[in-house]
């Protein structure tokens, strides 16, 4: 054990977290070896309780088995083909409209968030279904590549969320309101891309050009109706068993993903996409991914034990709080330090670092909590977005056909007016906190 000052563990343990990083060593065990390897020099073998009470909260917290259930349900959707199914229907509806393949992307994006909450699956998805239709129509390569990331990144903001259920238990506030004010926040950004693609397609039709008449798909009203209803009547059955059952207080968010862990199977079995092979690819696959994040949670936990011993939780609050502009400035500090991470780290390990230190914060600066908390996790949607971490950006990079001549800088360009809505979206929720605000205090408790 050495004497390290606050000021010096801060500047260590960031030090040494970005430089493991950067060896591409999984974030898990950098987090956890930078606790344990500054937790000991600084705190000595006391630290070793701190890391085994930590670890025994973060395998025993109730909340967190919502995990495995959502991420199930999650795959189970994939696997029962509703997505393409969707964005077919969809595009035959709305077809003949300017853009009409972009605006259907986001449409799309935001139903599969609101039934997987994993963002991966979404952009992939949505690059095989959306893009190749989008480049034989002409549309242009960096619009139609953005607004499939930002589509696809839905899936980290609207319920079933895994980031609201880690943030919840972390913080201190309900993961079912978080949930329920995830909704509004999540829709408020899926307006802003479809009204932004509808402008830009309106000013420069070039952009996303409507199909001539001749492949234009003719369908009476009622059998549009009727193709709707068959199409949506599924997904919006799943939305409803676990957004429902939590908003009217009939089931906790654990309880909740059960329930759709159970609607997802019927789903597939619905739409013939139900067999052995597919549950226990569907049961490794979600044993592979619920073990990775509570591995990470772990970690985590690990590294803000030996952080906050050391006393950089301090310092860090002190940096903040000494921002000009008072209140709004030390959220402006907040939101910039998460962006910056974003470039660098996965949103996970954002959030096992920053909530911790942030909370008690907002807190101290007398913000909603509930508004706080959704202003962090609206932000970190930048953090699939913008490089050089975007892992949007490198999943649909891995799903273009060289044919289409898509860059990674063809994506980037994309993406960056997508960035800005989300800002502007930031903006909004800011001069409206009621957005955020008004429907979780509608819930039944």
């Amino acid at each position: 054990m050495i004497d390290i000052s606050p000021e010096w563990a801060t500047l260590l343990m960031f030090s040494m977290l970005i430089g493991l990083i950067t060896t591409g060593y999984p974030l898990s065990l950098v987090l956890g070896g930078t606790a344990m390897v500054m937790g000991l020099l600084g705190v000595g073998f006391s630290i070793l309780d701190t890391f085994y009470l930590r670890a025994y909260a973060a395998i025993t917290e109730y909340t967190f088995l919502a995990i495995p259930l959502f991420i199930f349900m999650a795959i189970m959707v994939e696997r029962s083909g509703v997505s393409e199914k969707v964005f077919s229907t969809l595009f035959i509806l709305l077809g003949g409209l300017r853009g009409s393949l972009m605006i259907v992307t986001v449409i799309t994006g935001t139903l599969l968030a609101a039934t997987m909450g994993i963002f991966s699956a979404a952009v992939v998805m949505l690059g095989l279904a959306a893009l190749p239709p989008m480049m034989a129509r002409g549309y242009q390569k960096e619009m139609a590549c953005g607004a499939i990331c930002a589509a696809g990144c839905l899936g980290i903001l609207i319920p079933p969320s895994i980031m609201l259920i880690l943030y919840g238990p972390m913080s201190g506030i309900s993961v079912g309101k978080m949930f329920i004010a995830a909704i509004p926040s999540g829709l408020t950004l899926s307006a802003l891309y479809m009204t932004y693609i509808i402008i830009r397609c309106l000013i420069d039709p070039k952009i996303g050009p409507a199909p001539p008449k001749t492949e234009r798909v003719s369908v009476a009203f009622a059998v549009k109706i009727k193709m709707l209803l068959k199409t949506l009547i599924p997904p919006v059955i799943l939305i409803g068993s676990v957004l429902g059952s939590i908003f009217f207080g009939l089931a906790t968010p654990t309880e909740a993903a059960a329930v759709g862990a159970v609607a997802s199977l019927l789903m597939a079995a619905a739409y013939g996409g139900l067999n052995w092979k597919v549950l226990k690819d569907t049961t490794y696959h979600t044993l592979r991914v619920g073990s990775m994040i509570i591995l990470l949670v772990i970690g985590g936990f690990m590294f803000t034990g030996s952080f906050m011993s050391l006393g950089c939780g301090d310092i860090v609050e002190s940096f903040i709080l000494a921002a000009p502009f008072g209140k709004w400035g030390a959220f402006t500090i907040i939101m910039i330090i998460v962006f910056i991470l974003g470039m660098f780290i996965d949103w996970v390990g954002i959030l096992l670092i920053m909530i911790p230190i942030i909370t008690p914060i907002g807190k101290k600066l007398e913000f909603d909590e509930l508004w706080f908390a959704m202003m962090v996790c609206i932000s970190l949607q930048i953090a699939y977005l913008s490089p050089p971490y975007a892992p949007a950006i490198f999943f649909l990079r891995g799903v273009c056909p060289p044919e289409y001549g898509i860059t990674t800088n063809t994506i980037i360009r994309g993406c960056i007016p997508f960035i800005g809505l989300i800002v502007v979206g930031l903006i909004l929720f800011i001069i409206f906190p009621e957005i955020i605000t008004w429907l979780p205090g509608k819930m039944i408790k």
